[in-house]
């Protein structure tokens, strides 16, 4: 049970760090997320909103209790890091690898979620 919280704890923590930089690109590097979101087709009007729902869900998975929001912050996040992984594929730019990394974080964060909180 220790070595389960202790791996939940470590993949939330480096996903928690990544979302943390992701966003901090899309407030403080905004023209070139802008230039990202224009090759992807994006209306670039979505970074901010985007930014701020990303961080939002990263205070769902650290908050105690709220069961069905950390569910729908899950659920939220796998959509966004697999389009964000096609995203990335479809358009060559050899960026996939963050969104791949992401989604292994977060898995591994939701199946050690789900075991302690049986």
């Amino acid at each position: 049970m220790k070595r389960d919280r202790i791996i939940y704890y470590i993949a939330t923590g480096l996903l928690t760090l990544l979302m943390i930089f992701s966003v901090s690109q899309y407030f403080f590097n905004h023209e070139t997320i802008k230039e990202a979101f224009t090759s992807f087709g994006y209306p670039t009007y979505l970074i901010y909103p985007y930014g701020i729902i990303k961080l939002i869900g990263i205070l769902v998975l650290w908050l105690p209790g709220l069961r069905s929001l950390k569910e729908w912050a899950y659920s939220g996040f796998f959509f966004a890091f697999i389009l964000a992984f096609f995203a990335h594929y479809m358009i060559s730019d050899g960026e996939q690898m963050g969104a791949l990394v992401a989604i292994i974080l977060l898995l591994v964060s939701y199946i050690f979620y789900r075991r302690i909180n049986k």
